[in-house]
């Protein structure tokens, strides 16, 4: 089996595109991409219909939030059915499993012992300053705590979070 993680960070908020059911009008700033074969991959806005073809030629699509947000934002440039039937959302998964959402933020510290460098609101305020350079490495940053997560779960079984009180809670995970 092939697989592809991946990250998308936008030029626009949910607010400036009259709200969260027009994901699709938020638009792409930078997309990456790793997978064992090609390692990180950067993408712009301009290359999006061909990031959608390669995304399809894996066997599988890992995300974290993917089939809630990213894949939404890249059906502004091409057809994503062919992401959404091979997609493994972490998110999804985690949601599914403990009946409720949870930050890759929360994830990435208890699991790994790091998290992101920024968050989706820094990341529009780079955009909208032309630091195209700050949102590459942060959504860099998130692809490779994906990657690292995945590799923890199927190397332990489990991930970690904090739940909202702020504790430590283990889960057990097969990805």
């Amino acid at each position: 089996m092939t697989e592809v993680y991946y990250d998308v960070e936008t030029q626009r908020s949910a607010a400036e595109v009259g709200g969260w059911a027009n994901v699709d009008q938020m638009l792409v700033s930078v997309a990456v991409s790793w997978s064992q074969q090609d390692g990180f991959r950067r993408w712009r806005e301009q290359e999006i219909p061909a990031f959608v073809i390669y995304l399809s030629q894996f066997s599988r699509v890992i995300s974290f939030n993917g089939d809630g947000f990213d894949s939404k934002v890249l059906s502004h440039y091409a057809d994503v059915s062919s992401i959404r039937s091979k997609s493994f959302d972490l998110h999804r998964s985690l949601k599914d499993r403990l009946g409720h959402r949870l930050k890759l933020e929360s994830v990435a510290r208890a699991t790994l012992g790091t998290g992101k460098s920024a968050d989706g609101l820094t990341a529009l305020r780079w955009w909208k300053e032309g630091e195209v350079e700050k949102i590459a490495q942060y959504c860099e940053q998130d692809v490779k705590v994906l990657v690292d997560l995945v590799q923890f779960a199927r190397s332990n079984g489990f991930v970690r979070y904090f739940d909202l009180g702020g504790l430590e809670r283990k889960v057990p995970v097969e990805w």
